[in-house]
């Protein structure tokens, strides 16, 4: 990992996903989880005002240092117990079946293998578990789509290997996860960057 990676980006990424328009799809996503749950790609911490009492407790894994020193203010002033452990999504350090509920919130983007990921996610989780999650992803569009596969490279190398022109709810499916509910929207910025896959899934 580079300097830009370890001492800017993360710095970067804080500031951007603090914007006021993203709070409505933190509230609805993060509202809906239940029991012991657990978060990929926690981040700066800026989900974790956002659990309430119909959680028992919070597993955040991140594999970014500089994010989880970021993270940890905001655990120490969340109303439910948080546990935060640098790993990757790919290998959770979490029991199998023992998660109620998995939070992926504008993650699946930059985690090198997230097909892999999910699977984890279906390990981990319960057979009645939830998988709740706001990504953004390849738009439906065939102009922008084509316009995010061109710009799908140079961007994940300034902005921590995140991809633009992946297919949420495929990932999901393909990783044998059943979609109950999935709704789409937008989030500010352009066109190539901002289609939103938010919905709810379980383990097929």
């Amino acid at each position: 990992m580079n300097f830009y990676d370890r001492k800017i980006l993360p710095h970067v990424l804080n500031f951007v996903m603090r914007q006021e328009a993203l709070v409505p799809f933190r509230t609805r996503v993060i509202g809906a989880a239940q029991g012991r749950a657990l978060e990929f790609g926690v981040g700066s911490g800026l989900n974790l005002p956002f659990y309430g009492t119909s959680v028992t407790s919070v597993i955040g894994i991140e594999p970014s240092p500089a994010l989880l020193r970021m993270a940890r203010d905001r655990a120490a002033s969340a109303i439910v117990p948080v546990e935060l452990i640098e790993a990757s999504a790919e290998m959770l350090p979490v029991e199998s079946a023992s998660i109620d509920t998995i939070v992926s919130t504008w993650t699946l983007c930059t985690i090198p293998d997230a097909v892999r990921a999910l699977r984890e996610a279906r390990r981990v989780l319960k057979p009645d578990g939830t998988l709740l999650f706001i990504e953004h992803g390849r738009a439906p569009e065939p102009s922008v789509a084509r316009w995010q596969d061109r710009l799908d490279r140079p961007w994940g190398m300034i902005a921590g290997g995140c991809h633009i022109n992946r297919q949420i709810d495929a990932l999901i499916m393909e990783a044998g996860f059943r979609i109950e509910h999935l709704a789409h929207d937008r989030m500010p910025g352009p066109r190539t960057h901002n289609y939103l896959y938010e919905g709810k899934a379980h383990p097929a």
